[in-house]
């Protein structure tokens, strides 16, 4: 099993000094986005797209997939 990691970019928003307001009102993305991104939820590619546009970086350093420990 794999799980979605959005650390990369709430590190990339701190060294941008942006908050998620600022993130939602640059990218043109709904809050509920927002609020799926904070909740470590899946969100659509063209959500990722906006984001990386808006940020002038690549997918790659917004997110990453993270492999879940079998028990």
């Amino acid at each position: 099993m794999m799980e979605v990691s959005y650390k990369k970019l709430w590190k990339l928003l701190i060294d941008k000094d942006m908050k998620k307001k600022d993130l939602q009102l640059v990218a043109r993305i709904s809050w509920a986005s927002v609020t799926k991104l904070s909740k470590g939820e899946t969100i659509s590619m063209d959500v990722l797209m906006k984001i990386c546009m808006a940020l002038d970086c690549d997918i790659s350093d917004i997110v990453e997939f993270v492999k879940l420990e079998e028990n």
